[in-house]
């Protein structure tokens, strides 16, 4: 028998964030000092109410399969945080809870796609988008977005790229990598495209606590009429520091959630009970003092890379990424040869000063590269310090 893998699997590419992870921690297992700037994962602890209660779950007996949707507790209490905070009316039953918003996602992308349909997606974008899209069988139709507009897509790109084939417009507000965050006129601008064409819109806001001195606002929120037919993708992961209890949702159309739910019976089936159970409380422990470190250092590295010789930084309005341009080191030379490359440059930095980070080609962003500030503050200053006696070196 010819032993070969699908055509679907051998047509995606790895994700290189988790590559650059796994780099850097086989460096650190070998004890050497690497500064990990390529983490998205918040380096707070869950909630102390949140982690009590997975663990009243268990000593409880709490640990037997919920519905394949997730309990009715919890879709009752996303129905209450979707209408008291980001002005959504969405009812239990349009709500569908899964093994975090990566799952949620994939779960959309296949609901709704099929081969020969496109999906827009501006970059920069998060390394699993246009895989996840391409999985489903669709296009995605990349629209670049750079520092003239704060990385943001504008309604005259939205509306060249429509076509009769266009399915969804994706929108990540707070954005992986670059931390932009629409605000309402310009969600309004957008709707007013979106409303004269018949396209779904999945709203990734994962990172929506995550803002410093602006306010998220939801799209569905500003253009109701587009309710609809959008689809909120959010999660515990980054708000609530829950990364390893894998837990995510979609609040949708109920005839979107409902197939989302019947895809998700026949794979994954339900989320962990014990997850689910740590999620209601979670929501009601959300911690801004986590919003006012990360703002602090958020400030710090953006002033350290601005003090860099050929580097230029945005000041990013949410999430915790930084995404410099660093397009003049690209044409400097290492050992005889152009970088070239922000892999090159990445990959540099990891073997020269200990530094890792992720390189823009993996964001559709050849151009910049992503810090994540979601470490120490001390490493923050370690890390500038390496990359400041880089650059000296490089130039």
């Amino acid at each position: 028998m010819e032993q070969r893998l699908s055509s679907r699997v051998r047509a995606i590419a790895p994700s290189a964030t988790m590559s650059v992870d796994a780099k850097t921690k086989a460096l650190i297992r070998e004890g050497r000092p690497v500064v990990n700037m390529s983490v998205g994962e918040p380096d707070f602890d869950t909630p102390v109410p949140a982690a009590f209660a997975g663990i009243r779950a268990i000593t409880g007996g709490n640990t037997r399969y919920t519905p394949s949707a997730g309990t009715l507790e919890l879709r009752q209490a996303i129905a209450a945080k979707l209408m008291e905070e980001n002005g959504l009316p969405y009812k239990p039953e349009q709500i569908v809870v899964s093994n975090g918003a990566k799952h949620s996602l994939f779960n959309v992308f296949l609901a709704l796609c099929d081969p020969g349909d496109e999906v827009i997606l501006p970059a920069p974008y998060w390394v699993s988008y246009p895989e996840q899209i391409r999985l489903s069988g669709a296009t995605p139709v990349i629209v670049p977005c750079d520092e003239s507009t704060g990385f943001k897509i504008t309604p005259e790109q939205l509306e060249r790229v429509i076509t009769p084939r266009t399915r969804a417009f994706l929108l990540n507000s707070p954005s992986n990598p670059t931390g932009a965050v629409y605000s309402e006129a310009e969600l309004q601008a957008l709707g007013e495209v979106l409303l004269r064409h018949d396209i779904y819109v999945v709203a990734d806001e994962i990172y929506e606590r995550l803002v410093y001195g602006v306010k998220h606002v939801s799209l569905a929120a500003v253009v109701p009429e587009l309710m609809p037919r959008t689809i909120v993708v959010n999660g515990f992961s980054k708000a609530f520091a829950m990364t390893g209890w894998r837990l995510g949702y979609i609040a949708a159309p109920l005839d979107i959630a409902k197939a989302v739910d019947s895809l998700q019976s026949h794979s994954t089936g339900s989320p962990s009970t014990i997850s689910q159970a740590a999620g209601v409380v979670a929501l009601r422990s959300f911690d801004p003092q986590m919003v006012a470190e990360f703002e602090r250092r958020r400030n710090r590295l953006v002033q350290g890379l601005r003090e860099l010789p050929g580097v230029e930084c945005l000041m990013p309005d949410g999430a915790f990424y930084v995404f410099p341009n660093v397009s003049k080191l690209l044409t400097a030379r290492w050992e005889g040869q152009e970088i070239g490359t922000t892999t090159r440059l990445c990959e540099l930095l990891l073997e020269q000063e200990l530094v890792a980070t992720v390189p823009g080609e993996a964001f559709g962003a050849p151009n910049n590269i992503r810090l994540s500030y979601a470490t120490a503050y001390e490493n923050i200053e370690t890390a500038i310090e390496r990359m400041h006696r880089f650059v000296q070196r490089l130039l």
